[in-house]
């Protein structure tokens, strides 16, 4: 069996009752495990006794007690993370205190592992402790194929704090996307609800018209605003996106229903349809990368010990600087933040 366990609840989280978060995270636990657990205190919500229906909260720190492998022990062995896996991990720190740890997290690494998932960042997570008396615990999450700036606490104090600041919404997150074709207005925002697709489809969430939202079970408001940096006619555009609300695959759902997905999206955008509509596959396209083009490019929250805002920023990953070269974009031709300077907004 595992040892006792402690781990944040993260923003994309809260909301979720305890047993169907708990067996999201170890889907061989039965319920009645799970209950039983709760009923002997053996499994905690920040220190104290609960019921298996619990909702959780951003920032609450779960308790988990010692579990058995859903497999053979050899087989669910902790994977081997070579010494060149390690250092490309530390090569991607952006900033690093004794609070805090910030990466460009490359494209194509997920954040948790999964089924048929070798390598993931909390299996890295050990190459990242450096001086902490612990490895780096994730309070926010980011997309497999998306890259770009991701927040690590390098303390139990510090993943309150933060877990916090994503739960009160006081973290400025700007993503930057290539889409299909050229949203009008320029500038707008996007408020279609989400809700899991049915069993069967994979992680996958469907919009909800913002009137159908109360009436679907399931669903959740998610808001996202949007800004058109450049583009090229009506084929393709450079947009910054802020998830004002943190759902999964907010920003890919989102900009799907709007009829403009994002570039390398096969789940939620149609290649066939960015051939036909941008011509990726004939002037245009030659040369664009088929993967996601979605990327994580600013932070900015308050620090956890000090309070004072922070900010960080990461360079495009490989396949979009290649894209926006081809293009002709440019990174510093993008204001920090497009919507603070045409609007006024923090």
């Amino acid at each position: 069996m595992s040892g006792v366990r402690h781990v944040t609840v993260t923003e994309d989280e809260a909301g979720q009752r305890l047993d169907r978060w708990l067996r999201g995270k170890f889907p061989h636990l039965p319920q009645g495990r799970i209950e039983r657990m709760c009923r002997k205190g053996e499994l905690r919500v920040d220190g104290g006794r609960v019921k298996a229906s619990r909702r959780l909260a951003a920032g609450e720190t779960v308790r988990i007690p010692p579990l058995p492998p859903s497999r053979p022990p050899e087989a669910a062995a902790a994977p081997v993370v070579g010494a060149g896996e390690a250092e490309a991990i530390r090569r991607a720190v952006l900033y690093r205190d004794e609070d805090i740890l910030v990466i460009d997290k490359p494209p194509g690494l997920p954040v948790q592992g999964g089924t048929k998932q070798r390598l993931h960042l909390d299996a890295l997570a050990p190459a990242l402790q450096f001086d902490a008396a612990e490895p780096p615990r994730l309070v926010h999450r980011l997309d497999k194929d998306t890259s770009g700036v991701l927040v690590l606490a390098r303390n139990a104090r510090a993943a309150r704090a933060l877990a916090r600041a994503f739960g009160n919404r006081d973290v400025r997150k700007i993503y930057w996307a290539a889409v299909a074709g050229y949203p009008k207005p320029a500038k707008g925002t996007i408020r279609y609800g989400l809700v899991k697709a049915p069993t069967g489809q994979g992680e996958k969430m469907l919009t909800v018209h913002p009137d159908e939202i109360e009436a679907t079970e399931g669903a959740r408001r998610a808001v996202t605003d949007y800004a058109v940096i450049d583009h090229l006619g009506n084929r393709v555009s450079w947009v910054a996106l802020v998830p004002v609300t943190g759902r999964t695959h907010q920003l890919r759902a989102h900009m799907a229903a709007i009829g403009h997905p994002i570039v390398g999206d096969g789940k939620y955008g149609t290649r066939g349809r960015e051939k036909r509509e941008t011509g990726w596959g004939s002037a245009l396209g030659g040369d664009i990368s088929r993967k996601l083009h979605l990327h994580a490019r600013s932070l900015s929250l308050p620090h956890p010990t000090t309070g004072r805002r922070v900010s960080f920023t990461a360079p495009l990953p490989g396949h979009m600087r290649r894209t926006w070269s081809y293009f002709g974009w440019a990174e510093n031709d993008a204001p920090a933040d497009p919507f603070f300077r045409e609007e006024g907004r923090a």
